[in-house]
């Protein structure tokens, strides 16, 4: 006599086969179901600046940017740094090109002046360059660290504090963070500059970057 099989016990089979044949379909949805989402990249650090950041002289490496993004590691803070630095820029230059930092960048690190300075520039002049800078960030919901520049008193005492009170007066109105004096202590040391005299040699830039650093893990936390 034929042994009756119900068509219930033949879709137990069937199915039974398909999943110890390792159907590719099944197989393939339940891998894509327990593989976790790839975590989001860390926060983007962009460094508007001139010269300086574009580490002229240097190999990228030893640049400020590099050297930046090796203490924030070294401090154990999540970000990425990328140097958007031109030769030469003024902060009327840097305006022109502040709309194309990238879209992505959280914090951005504002180091111009120095050019200013070396132009012999109205200090108002650079201020309300500045303060446009700063304003397009903040209207991109970027936080802003603005990284002061103390002029020397060589280029005349009221000049010079007219120009250094810049800084920290526009950071406070804007309310963004300040980095004061950022180059103090390298410009004019001979072991920390580059023969020219008006470049930081590797070393400066590093010590330029641990001055920055905290200044960007505080703005990165908000």
């Amino acid at each position: 006599m034929e042994k009756f099989h119900s068509p219930l016990a033949h879709r137990r089979a069937f199915l039974g086969g398909l999943l110890a044949l390792g159907v590719p379909g099944a197989a393939q949805a339940a891998a894509r179901r327990k593989v976790a989402p790839p975590p989001p990249p860390p926060p983007l650090v962009t460094v508007l600046g001139d010269s300086i950041t574009a580490g002229l002289g240097l190999a990228q490496d030893r640049a400020l940017p590099a050297w930046l993004q090796r203490t924030l590691d070294a401090m154990k803070i999540q970000a990425r740094v990328f140097g958007f630095g031109a030769i030469g820029d003024t902060t009327k230059a840097g305006l022109s090109r502040v709309e194309r930092i990238p879209p992505e960048t959280a914090v951005c690190v504002v180091a111009l002046g120095g050019n200013d300075l070396l132009q012999g520039a109205d200090p108002s002049w650079t201020r309300e360059n500045l303060r446009a800078i700063v304003s397009r960030l903040k209207a991109r919901g970027v936080r802003v660290v603005l990284a002061g520049v103390r002029a020397p008193g060589l280029l005349g005492l009221d000049y010079a504090r007219r120009f250094t009170e810049i800084y920290p007066a526009l950071a406070r109105e804007e309310g963004v963070f300040y980095a004061p004096d950022f180059f103090t202590g390298v410009i004019g040391v001979s072991r920390y500059m580059q023969s020219d005299g008006i470049h930081p040699n590797a070393e400066g830039a590093r010590i330029i970057a641990e001055r920055l650093a905290p200044v960007v893990a505080q703005a990165l936390k908000g």
